[in-house]
């Protein structure tokens, strides 16, 4: 949402440009000099003390240095300081390349006094230059006291230090803001155990190891036969029962066991040294290093997503988090709701320091405009993290009706398909003032829409039909509300309040079972106990952002689904559940896209198109001629158009553009070849039975 609506661009801006870092190892405010005050601090802090100016080349790191050595004594430098130990350079000197090294080469030793200013000023400058913009200042008679000094934001008690921050290093798109352990997607693939030992009760040999399979004869299976051998269990005892260490061998191996395999071959069996990776290793490793999605596919049944352990979900590196505004970090920002993120802007120049003032004051005024036009939409429970994949149409729309008041254009015609949908009638007022924000500037605003509260405020409606299908296609009524209610139309009668659906008398008692929840505390839910009667229907409401998605389709439906399926959806946090023997099935039923494939249609989703097809193999002039239901199918050769592949349409790639669709030239958009067309039911062909209505495919059939 954050990007969608650009506000994380100006997060980000402002962050880069007014951000404070800290030290992730001290959490103390990082500090950087320039040449002048480095000069005032080692005057000030080191005063008429003998000092020794370093220019820090290596931190720890290992190696034994012999060439860089060698290229700082050719260069004339006499003292070389080793792990804290001051040493003179001499020729083919080297250090033990097996251990961690800090080497600063020495630069200058003097007293820090002001008489020796001009030379301090110049040690400086070639230590700067050696050191890559840092100096390592340290008394010559108490080597514990020193200071390290940098023209970058540096934490002085440990040294690390930040690059200077753009408005990239704080966007998870960008390598230089993404987190490197999840690529800054802010979730990873972890081992789900309970998915790769499923039942411990089943042996290795019955599948109890679900990667591994049913036993037989492979390379793997002969690497647990040893290590069972080697354990002394047997592939056949239960798993329950095979000792732990054994299990931990199993599923995680070990890189200094080795396994003995016995290998036949003609000349007999010989004994070979295996190591084994294990069954938990080798899923990963085939997870990671494949190049094949259907071997990526296998691997992914055995693990789960969970929130990246390294940057807890924020998608960003830690040097990102580590700058602050107010002890607010971006990724905290992000996860307030629009709501929370207007108040905690509201007086933010008087928490910021004079400089901070000057740099943000543009750039908030930019963020608080974005977040009040997405407020007169109702939008204030939407979080700036939120995926914009997860946005219902209605929210999509808001949001861009939001930026589009922003833009204060004036003569366009905007046009709107259920802006209202996911709204709640609370919200509704904000969304027709909005609207009528738009109109009053000068544009003209076309809205698609059933909501009763925004049909009658419109200035002119129009109302198409008077059914559905073939019975709609005509202008039955327009005008203004005060005209238009006045029509006998269903719609009209419905505004008016002339019809209405009508309550049931009676209200079902369900079977006397029920799903308990308790504990519920996922997003904004607090810690919430709720009870699902079973056999009758549930309304869950409540106002846009109140917690309804959280509760069911984030929390109980996740429990339901792992519990009947096994499913690797994560419910959000709960304390308990009840009552979970009284179902064996549970089906969710969401707003994505039926088929699998772009060619899937109502007709085959249903399975209907199958009997269709058994029909039209049947006609005896199919028999004659040798069709089988196959024939009849727009997705494989034989009955399709082959010039479209059965999609009754060619796609034009526009490189730059949407792609554009056509009717095929050959079939006209039928699907299917001419001999194919030629076999009809009742007057109609297998295309004809397609373009009909489910209506008109009822009364045909």
């Amino acid at each position: 949402t954050g990007t969608v609506t650009e506000i994380y661009d100006f997060l980000r801006l402002l962050f880069a440009r007014a951000g404070e870092a800290y030290s992730y190892n001290t959490g103390k405010k990082m500090v950087r000099y320039s040449e002048e005050e480095m000069v005032e601090h080692i005057l000030g802090h080191f005063k008429n003390k003998r000092i020794v100016l370093l220019a820090p080349i290596v931190k720890g790191r290992k190696g034994h240095h012999r060439e860089l050595f060698e290229q700082f004594r050719k260069q004339g430098y006499l003292r070389v300081r080793v792990d804290g130990e001051l040493m003179e350079l001499k020729e083919k000197m080297q250090v033990d390349r097996y251990k961690i090294h800090d080497i600063e080469i020495v630069i200058d030793r003097l007293t820090a006094e002001a008489a020796s200013k001009l030379r301090i000023i110049e040690s400086l400058q070639i230590a700067l230059k050696l050191g890559k913009d840092q100096v390592l200042v340290v008394n010559h008679d108490k080597p514990d006291q020193f200071q390290l000094l940098s023209k970058q934001l540096m934490c002085s008690d440990t040294g690390i230090s930040y690059d200077e921050p753009s408005p990239n290093a704080f966007s998870f798109n960008s390598p230089y803001g993404a987190c490197p352990h999840c690529k800054g997607l802010g979730t990873v693939f972890q081992i789900d155990l309970d998915a790769v030992v499923p039942d411990k009760t089943l042996s290795i040999a019955d599948g109890g190891i679900a990667p591994l399979g049913l036993a037989r004869d492979t390379h793997t299976f002969s690497q647990v036969k040893a290590l069972a051998s080697k354990y002394k269990f047997d592939i056949h005892t239960p798993i329950q029962q095979i000792p732990a260490r054994a299990m931990n061998m199993l599923l995680y191996g070990s890189e200094t066991e080795r396994l003995e395999l016995d290998v036949e071959f003609e000349e007999g069996t010989q004994v070979y040294q295996s190591q084994f990776e294990g069954i938990v290793n080798m899923v990963i490793r085939w997870f990671h290093d494949t190049g094949s999605d259907y071997v990526k596919q296998w691997a992914e049944k055995f693990m789960i997503i969970r929130d990246c352990p390294v940057c807890d979900g924020s998608r960003l590196r830690k040097e990102s988090l580590w700058f602050k505004i107010d002890q607010k970090n971006i990724s905290e920002l992000n996860r307030f709701n629009l709501n929370e993120l207007q108040q905690w802007f509201k007086g933010i120049e008087k928490r910021l320091n004079k400089k901070q003032q000057m740099i943000a004051g543009e750039i908030v005024k930019e963020i608080n405009e974005r977040i009040d036009f997405l407020l007169q939409v109702g939008l204030d429970y939407l979080t700036l993290n939120r995926s914009s994949r997860s946005l219902s149409g209605g929210e999509s729309q808001r949001i861009r009706l939001a930026t589009q008041i922003g833009s204060k254009l004036k003569g366009i015609t905007y046009i709107l398909d259920e802006p209202s949908i996911g709204l709640h009638q609370r919200d509704n007022e904000k969304l027709i003032r909005a609207l009528q924000e738009l109109r009053d500037v000068g544009n003209t605003v076309i809205v698609v829409e059933h909501d009763k509260d925004i049909m009658l405020q419109a200035d002119h409606l129009i109302d198409i039909g008077p059914g559905a299908g073939r019975h709609g296609g005509h202008i039955v009524s327009e005008g203004n509300p005060k005209k238009f209610i006045k029509q006998k139309t269903p719609t009209a009668g419905y505004l008016s309040g002339r019809l209405r659906i009508e309550l049931p008398e009676k209200r079902r008692s369900g079977n006397g079972q029920a799903l308990m929840l308790k504990g519920a505390s996922g997003n904004n839910l607090k810690i919430v106990d709720v009870a699902f009667p079973l056999g009758i229907l549930i309304g869950v409401t409540g106002v846009s952002g109140s917690g309804k998605s959280t509760l069911i389709t984030e929390t109980f439906y996740p429990i339901l689904a792992y519990h009947v399926y096994h499913s690797k959806s994560q419910a959000l946090p709960y304390k308990s559940i009840k009552g979970l023997e009284h179902i064996d099935k549970v089906i969710e039923i969401d707003q994505s896209p039926i088929g699998r494939t772009p060619r899937s249609n109502p007709a085959t989703y249903c399975g209907f198109f199958n009997d269709v097809r058994q029909l039209f193999a049947i006609i005896p002039e199919a028999k004659i001629r040798g069709y089988k239901p196959g024939r009849f199918s727009f997705n494989v050769k034989g009955g399709r158009c082959e010039t479209c592949e059965g999609a009754g349409v060619k796609t034009i790639e526009m490189n730059f553009l949407p792609d554009v669709h056509v009717h095929c030239e050959r079939c006209n958009g039928k699907r299917f070849n001419r001999e194919t067309l030629e076999i009809k039911y009742r007057g109609k062909s297998i295309s004809d039975v397609l373009e009909m209505t489910v209506s008109e495919a009822s009364e045909f059939f």
